[in-house]
């Protein structure tokens, strides 16, 4: 047989669900070359196979592993001390490409990651550059932030004033009079955030990019918020819980609609200026003010921001917010009557069962959409209409374990070659279309395990149809080894 159908046979048994753990070991190989490297990245693995990818002894086997979003990240403990920094740095960066929703890592890596004296032997990155990288992947859940104030390590504590108003008073108050002489310099240097006088000082040091930042969550001085008036600068004071009353009523009657829509929503606008705010000329700030009786707290004023004006197509990630609404205001906006309100609550994955089912036939398009995307009990055909209809959300929905690989069938005539890939894929189909002319369609269609064993045979010799047919469970498994004999024995000697 051609070496040229050595590369599509490695990768499709290196994704071939039904290949065990001794078939999958002979790829964690430098000999398999990128078939091993992408199997150690892509896949659920067996344990065995996970064992032997941590003690490689090839940096780059290690290294994908680290990337991998289908592994228990608990079994990924050991990368986070391994002797390259570069490996550290892939784990503490997270999967690639990152998905909407990463799932955290567990507390006893953290540690370990941030906690490191160096960045390991290659000298590639810094402690400092790693723990950056952590920082940026969503790894972090918040109950290990929340932590940190009080753990034993100072290193980590130090790490907690940070994130300073987050943090209770007492907390604040422990870590400036903290025993150790760098936590209580780190507590130091961040009070200044509550501190009005103080932001106004500093504000001019800091950059373009970070003044909305602090001037949307720091404390304001009255000179300060004067400043941001004449500038045309006031937007971040709309959400900052810290802008002083006067200032909010003048921005409830900003020029601007942008900043009266903003303004509309806050749980601390008297009710006047919400009466004032429904009869405003614009429709974005009549509809914000409507909301009104729902945004009580400043928790639910943020997950209604995370809705508005986002629109059907939003992939911004999906993450845990810092404060929770409680769960009767989200079966409030269930049954709402305000698309957006329903829309949050479709958002929400803790919604009851029958609350999520009524939300899967809302007449608003974007409601199905966040619900499909959100909600671990969305209905397998919402799921599939998603995909369908928006093609930005397919690759998160193909993340989800309750979307469906069967019962597509329907859809192999469709258009979108995405779509007839994804129906090709269904054992019920009775001839899957190993002809068609899309690349991925193809492969899909030689993976099904409907085909018969002649047909198997024949699409391992077609380079258009190799990869996908390696990759079919059906394969025999001395079949499996054999074609791995054959990539491998030129390169590696005999098995």
């Amino acid at each position: 047989m051609s070496d040229s159908l050595h590369e599509p046979w490695l990768r499709g048994i290196a994704f071939n669900p039904a290949a065990p753990s001794d078939v999958l070991i002979r790829l964690v190989d430098e000999a398999a070359g990128e078939a091993g490297r992408l199997m150690c990245a892509g896949r659920d693995l067996p344990d065995a196979v996970i064992d032997a990818a941590l003690h490689h002894p090839a940096r780059g086997i290690r290294r994908a592993l680290a990337r991998n979003r289908h592994v228990d990240p608990a079994r990924l403990a050991p990368l986070a001390a391994d002797p390259s920094g570069i490996v550290r740095g892939w784990l503490a960066g997270g999967p690639r490409p990152r998905p909407r929703s990463v799932r955290p890592l567990p507390d006893d890596i953290l540690v370990t990651l941030m906690t490191a004296r160096d960045g390991g032997e290659d000298g590639m990155l810094s402690a400092h550059e790693i723990v950056q990288e952590l920082g940026f992947s969503r790894q972090i859940p918040l109950s290990f932030h929340r932590s940190l104030a009080g753990h034993e390590h100072p290193g980590l504590r130090v790490h907690a004033t940070h994130r300073w108003q987050s943090l209770t008073p007492a907390q604040r108050e422990a870590l400036l009079d903290d025993p150790d002489p760098a936590v209580r310099d780190a507590a130091q240097k961040s009070s200044w955030e509550l501190d009005p006088e103080a932001v106004e000082a500093k504000l001019p040091s800091i950059g373009s990019h970070g003044k909305p930042h602090v001037l949307g969550t720091c404390a304001l001085s009255p000179g300060l918020v004067e400043q941001c008036f004449a500038d045309g600068t006031v937007l971040p004071l709309t959400w900052n819980r810290h802008t002083p009353p006067d200032a909010v009523t003048r921005l409830a009657r900003h020029a601007e609609p942008k900043v009266r829509e903003r303004v509309a929503a806050r749980p601390d606008l008297g009710l006047d200026l919400v009466a004032e705010l429904r009869e405003d000329p614009d429709e974005g700030v009549r509809m914000r003010a409507r909301l009104h009786p729902f945004p009580r707290t400043w928790a639910e004023y943020w997950a209604i921001h995370a809705v508005v004006g986002h629109g059907p197509d939003c992939v911004c990630p999906i993450t845990e917010p810092a404060t929770q609404p409680a769960p009767d205001w989200f079966a409030a906006c269930a049954v709402s009557e305000e698309p957006v309100l329903r829309r949050v609550a479709a958002s929400w994955p803790g919604l009851p069962a029958e609350l999520a089912a009524t939300l899967a036939q809302d007449d608003d398009e974007e409601v199905r959409i966040r619900l499909a995307c959100h909600h671990p009990l969305a209905p397998p055909h919402l799921l599939v209409d998603v995909f369908v209809t928006r093609p930005v959300h397919r690759p998160h929905l193909l993340s989800l374990p309750a979307f469906p690989r069967t019962g597509l069938t329907h859809l192999i005539g469709h258009p979108d070659p995405d779509v007839r890939a994804l129906a090709a894929a269904d054992p019920a189909l009775p001839e899957p279309p190993v002809a068609d002319p899309d690349d991925a369609v193809r492969r899909a269609a030689a993976a099904n395990p409907n085909l018969t064993p002649e047909t198997l045979e024949t699409l391992l010799t077609d380079p258009r149809t190799a990869e996908g047919a390696a990759a079919n469970p059906s394969l025999p498994l001395p079949r499996m080894h054999a074609l791995l004999d054959h990539c491998l024995n030129g390169v590696t000697g005999p098995k």
